[in-house]
This record gives C-alpha cells, sequence and structure tokens, in this order.
C-alpha cells in the first residue's frame, strides 16, 4: 500500500491529508491561533515565595509571571523523586489515565519556603493556560506524552491508564513496560492507546520520549533562565509520531520553513523518515489541487453523501450522538428487491467507514441501514462493514443489526471531528 503525507501550511493553518493508494483517507486542520502553551517545558527562575498561599511565582519568559503551588513541586531536598500530592484539579488530560495516582504524590509536611528560595532556578511544566489576569499555572512534575506511552522522567513508577479494564491486558502492558525501562529507570504510563499495541510498537515510542527527555537535558545545561526547553508537539510533529510504526513511503510539506523544522525533527528523533521527506515547489499548482484533494476537502461538510450507484448517505451530528441514514435514491437494482437492499446498504457500509474516519466522527453513532429480512445478510452486511473498519486506527465497537435494520456503534473520540473543529452554528 502506498501511504503518503501530505503537509500544506500557511500563517492562518496547517492542513495535513493522509493518503493511501492516492485516496484521501484522513484530513486534520490545526489553526495557528489554537495551539496553546500547555505541556511546554521551561527553566525557570522564582520571583517571589508567597507563604500565606503555600505558592510562588515564577519567570518562565512569559508576558506574565506563572504560579507554582506547594502541591506542584518537588522535593530537591530530598531524593528527589517523591512527589507530595496527587494533581486534583489539574487540567492535564494525562493525569486522568494515571493509576493508583495517590501512590505517586505522597503528600508531606513541607512548606514551600523549605523546598524553593528567591532566585532559584527550577524546571516546571505549563499545567494551565494563562488566563485573564492570572499567568500560568505550572508544576514541577514533568510528564511527556507519546502516542503510547507517557514518560515520568522523574519516576520509576510504571503504571496503566485506568480506562484499560481487562486485566489481561494490563498485566501485559506493565510486563512490556518494565522490560523497557531500560538502565535509565524511567517511570512510565501506558496510555489508553497503548490497549493491543506491540512491543516493537512501545519501544519505538519509548525510545521516542527518552530522546526528547535527553535534548531537555541538554538544552537545561546550556542555557540560562527563563527560557522555553521544550515546545508541546504541534499537529505536524504528532502525526508524524504517530505514524512512525507505519511503512510511510513520502511526506511531502509546501512550506520551506516547515520543512527544514520537520527535518531537523526527524533527523533527531525519527531517523526512519529521515529520507522520506520531500519539499514541494511547484508555484503554478498548490500541492492539495495536486494530488485532487481540494474537492475531497469542500465535500466534508455536505450531510449529504452521494454513492457511485446512485444511492446516498445522510449524515446528521446530534449533541449526544452521530445519525446516519441510508437511503437508494436513484438506485432502483437489477432483480429482486432482497439484492438490491444488500447492494446499496454493502455500499454505504463501505462509504460510512470511510467517511467516519475521513471526519473523524467519535462516540456513539447510529447507523439506520435499510431494513432486509433474511437474517444472512444482515451477518454479511456486519462482516463486511467490519472488515471496513479494521483500516481505521481509532478504536470502533459495532453491535450487530436490529430487526429495524439499525445498528449501534461506538468510535473513539481522539478531538473535535473536522466540521465541528472549522465551522459554527448560523444563527
Amino acid at each position: 500500500m502506498d501511504l503518503k503525507i501530505l503537509i500544506n501550511q500557511n500563517n492562518l493553518e496547517t492542513r495535513i491529508a493522509i493518503l493511501e493508494n492516492n485516496s484521501l483517507v484522513e484530513i486534520y486542520v490545526e489553526r495557528s491561533k489554537e495551539h496553546g502553551i500547555i505541556g511546554n517545558i521551561y527553566k525557570s527562575k522564582i520571583l517571589k515565595i508567597l507563604p500565606g498561599m503555600q505558592a510562588a511565582f515564577v519567570d518562565v519568559g512569559l508576558e506574565k509571571a506563572g504560579f507554582l503551588y506547594v502541591a506542584d513541586i518537588h522535593n530537591y531536598y530530598d531524593d528527589y523523586r517523591e512527589m507530595f500530592q496527587d494533581l486534583q484539579g489539574s487540567n492535564d488530560d494525562i493525569f486522568d489515565e494515571i493509576e493508583n495516582f495517590e501512590e505517586l504524590f505522597k503528600e508531606k509536611s513541607n512548606h514551600i519556603e523549605d523546598l524553593v528560595q528567591e532566585g532559584q532556578e527550577i524546571l516546571v511544566q505549563i499545567a494551565k493556560e494563562p488566563l485573564g489576569t492570572k499567568g500560568a499555572r505550572l508544576t514541577s512534575h514533568i510528564t511527556i506524552p507519546g502516542k503510547f506511552l507517557v514518560l515520568l522522567p522523574n519516576l520509576t513508577h510504571v503504571g496503566v491508564s485506568r480506562k484499560i479494564c481487562n486485566e489481561e491486558e494490563r498485566e501485559r502492558l506493565k510486563n512490556i513496560m518494565k522490560d523497557i525501562q531500560g538502565s535509565d529507570n524511567f517511570g512510565f504510563i501506558a496510555r489508553t492507546a497503548s490497549e493491543g499495541a506491540t512491543v516493537e510498537e512501545l519501544k519505538d515510542d519509548r525510545d521516542f520520549l527518552v530522546k526528547i527527555w535527553n535534548e531537555i537535558k541538554k538544552k537545561l545545561e546550556k542555557v540560562k533562565a527563563p527560557a522555553l526547553l521544550y515546545k508541546d508537539l504541534t499537529l505536524v510533529f504528532r502525526l508524524i509520531r504517530d505514524f512512525y510504526s507505519a511503512d510511510i513511503d513520502e511526506i511531502i510539506i509546501d512550506n520551506k520553513e516547515e520543512f527544514k523544522k520537520v527535518k531537523k525533527f526527524v533527523e533527531t528523533y525519527l531517523p526512519k523518515f529521515k529520507n522520506k521527506l520531500t519539499l514541494y515547489n511547484e508555484e503554478n499548482e498548490s500541492l492539495f489541487e495536486k494530488f485532487n484533494i481540494e474537492v475531497d476537502y469542500s465535500k466534508l461538510f455536505n450531510k449529504k453523501v452521494w454513492l457511485k450507484s446512485g444511492g446516498y448517505i445522510v449524515i446528521d451530528k446530534t449533541e449526544a450522538l452521530t445519525s446516519i441514514d441510508v437511503n437508494t435514491g436513484k438506485f432502483v437494482g437489477k432483480r429482486e428487491l432482497e439484492e438490491t437492499v444488500f447492494q446499496i446498504n454493502v455500499e454505504s457500509a463501505k462509504e460510512i467507514a470511510y467517511q467516519l474516519r475521513l471526519r473523524n466522527i467519535g462516540g456513539l453513532i447510529v447507523i439506520d441501514f435499510i431494513d432486509m429480512y433474511k437474517k444472512e445478510d444482515r451477518e454479511k452486511l456486519i462482516k463486511i462493514f467490519e472488515e471496513e473498519l479494521k483500516k481505521d486506527r481509532s478504536k470502533v465497537q459495532v453491535l450487530k443489526v436490529s430487526e429495524l435494520g439499525l445498528v449501534e456503534m461506538t468510535r473513539k473520540r481522539t478531538q473535535d471531528d473536522i466540521t465541528i473543529s472549522l465551522t459554527s452554528n448560523c444563527p
């Protein structure tokens, strides 16, 4: 299978298209203003300690000083590997996945004035964006998320996301992580996405995260506070990282500056892709036009999707779920009604699987196929549908076709679907 990643970037937004055999299968968009600073890591300096609030103002180089609570500080005067208490109320989704969090961050009776001093340099991470007159909330509990794992460089703990319920899978992941911890003996958390991941995939993710941490440590020694040491990955770098285990044939970028950044990134962290980067610089035709992406992109916002046979599906989003209706449209078949219905349902099933992936539709989905009276036809349809869904990188679960022709399914929600992220309701 020919697999390509196309990256189209301008000052306002970045668009990324994933092509399989030159057909668009996934598309992602990130507006420039949407990329925040949560997850960024800084070498910072303590400006002022507030004993009455058990907090400190910290200079990280932003317009406003950050705010560091005592619960969010490592005990540098102990063994540098214990933490005071759990981060209840943190907005970082990573912490939602960590098992037995309270065992990692045990409360101690120390006061902030015993832990840090004014003028002291300290490594911190943004836990909460600045809001209004308030500066960013900071933490020194550093976490670096990958596709499957979260690296905890200041711990030796190995854990599994609470959202993975299968005990056998939990045990398997724990054993793998203990094996790949390495001599550095870092702590790791297996994220929800790691369920079913191979040893090789987890090892690749581990190596990637350790390289990032080693680069952070190198910068830490060279720069003066305040200084940015690590910026949370943008959409481009996240996707390239997530496709590291895939057999990518080519990564094509139409922006020279972005090309240089990606080249440096893959040379440092993902050398497997070093010779697969291409700079697109044709002036007469844009990158997306060259690969016929613009036409497909414009259709993403249509509720009605026409099928080759003349039938069509209608995609409707509600607050609770997404409903998809199958219609025969202009398709009248050739012989019997049952055969006509089965054919249009099969074609619809393939198109629905494709549209779910393309539009990144997640959550609860209800599909209203045309009624089929034969049980064997309903079972065949589900098998075909499930086969098509195997191409999807997101986790899906499908129930059987009901007597009314309804199929209930779920698709793991990784982010808003593209129509929600790029459009707003007209008042």
